[in-house]
């Protein structure tokens, strides 16, 4: 795939949640120099999702959900991905 880590991300979520609402935020400048700042200047994200998927899913199975539906990105292609999920009306 081309384009950005956060154009990926958008596009991977897009696809395995329908979000009603999706902000992929590239934090890394903030964490220029950092453990984890591997340079490309996309290592840190904060990822807020809104999606009918997580009603009545625990906080911890969101979690589970989104990295299983980024693959390899989290862990390895991303040092750190903050995770902000709910469902409407949450």
């Amino acid at each position: 795939m081309t384009g950005t880590l956060a154009t990926e991300i958008e596009t991977l979520l897009t696809a395995a949640f329908a979000p009603t609402r999706l902000a992929v935020i590239n934090d890394s400048a903030k964490h220029h120099g950092h453990t984890g700042d591997d340079g490309s200047g996309e290592s840190h994200f904060t990822i807020e999702i809104e999606s009918a998927a997580f009603a009545g899913v625990s906080r911890l199975q969101r979690q589970r959900l989104i990295n299983a539906a980024l693959g390899d990105i989290p862990g390895q292609r991303v040092h750190a991905l903050a995770i902000k999920a709910s469902a409407p009306g949450e």
